[in-house]
């Protein structure tokens, strides 16, 4: 099972040719249909995934019933890896946005290959700390950014994961309806809209189906800051 976006996957980078063979040959393939849940937030899991194609968000619902995008997941990103050091109940649900090609290492499997191999231990817990930091960073906006910087700091972070470069500027296909944008961004559906339509007629930004275009990068990094 080859694929450069396993092979570029920040778990798998230190990996030699013989290694990655034999761990490809433990790897089970997944896919999933745009909207298709993967698991659910209170399931029992053990396994963790690696995108190969495809978009796959994390979310968190309140016990009222409200919903929290965590996270957007694209190629080369794994998710699901707490269960190799605490096997438990899923702490978000994961659906696809897109089609999506996965492939999942199962707990023990792993936890077996990790131990003989540091330098991927390694890669993993910084993969870990990477999350970590994202999602300090995450609070720390929800207290100190108000809406129109925070749509403005997801934009770009999507653009720098998902973007590719267009005539005008740079295309993000995020794959997000309204509704999970505002989530993403942790305010109401209205005021994500307000931001985005204030972007637009300063021409900083076009909106398209599920993608905007983004005209004036440098005009959104100062509004996010």
């Amino acid at each position: 099972m080859e694929n450069d976006a396993v092979r570029n996957a920040p778990l798998f980078a230190a990996l030699e040719e013989e290694e990655m063979a034999a761990l490809q040959a433990t790897m089970a393939s997944t896919h999933l249909d745009r909207g298709e849940v993967l698991f659910r937030e209170g399931q029992q899991g053990d396994r963790l995934y690696v995108i190969q194609s495809g978009k796959v968000k994390l979310g968190r619902t309140s016990t009222d019933g409200r919903e929290n995008l965590v996270a957007i997941l694209g190629p080369g990103e794994m998710f699901g890896e707490l269960s190799l050091f605490d096997p438990g109940p899923r702490n978000a649900t994961a659906t696809a946005v897109a089609d999506s090609e996965l492939i999942s290492l199962g707990h023990d499997s792993l936890r077996v290959f990790l131990h003989d191999r540091p330098a991927v231990a390694q890669s993993l817990l910084a993969a870990l700390a990477r999350r970590l930091r994202r999602t300090n960073d995450s609070l720390a906006d929800l207290v100190f950014t108000d809406v129109p910087g925070r749509v403005a700091k997801a934009l770009l972070d999507l653009s720098q994961r998902f973007g590719r470069p267009a005539e005008e500027g740079i295309l993000v296909a995020h794959d997000l309806t309204q509704e999970e944008l505002a989530q993403l961004v942790g305010a109401s559906r209205e005021t994500v809209n307000k931001a985005l339509a204030d972007f637009a007629t300063r021409g900083w930004l076009r909106l398209e189906a599920r993608a905007v275009v983004l005209l004036d990068v440098e005009r959104l990094h100062r509004r996010s800051r």
